[in-house]
């Protein structure tokens, strides 16, 4: 058998949240476009991105990520209560 073969896709439930801590930083940009696709397609068009704080390099990251995502309409900080600078809220365009 395949070692490839062995490797199985891994399943998340798609929400208003997504916690980057559990990827490797080459995976951001394709898991954030295919989660942003599967949130806009359940109605979901308000994403907060938890990157975490550390020294800011995934969040300056995720910063550049989502200015060229043509799905992203803006983002912002998030406010202190959802996880300040270690969160960005993204708001999506309601048509793919």
């Amino acid at each position: 058998m395949n070692q490839d073969e062995d490797i199985k896709p891994v399943v998340f439930p798609v929400g208003d949240v997504i916690d980057l801590h559990t990827f490797r930083p080459g995976e951001v940009k394709g898991l954030l476009d295919d989660y942003f696709s599967e949130c806009i397609k359940k109605n979901i068009f308000t994403v907060r991105v938890i990157h975490g704080k550390g020294r800011g390099i995934l969040k300056k990251r995720v910063e550049s990520i989502l200015d060229k995502n043509p799905k992203v309409l803006s983002h912002v900080p998030a406010p202190p209560g959802a996880g300040g600078w270690g969160a960005t809220m993204v708001r999506l365009k309601k048509s793919d």
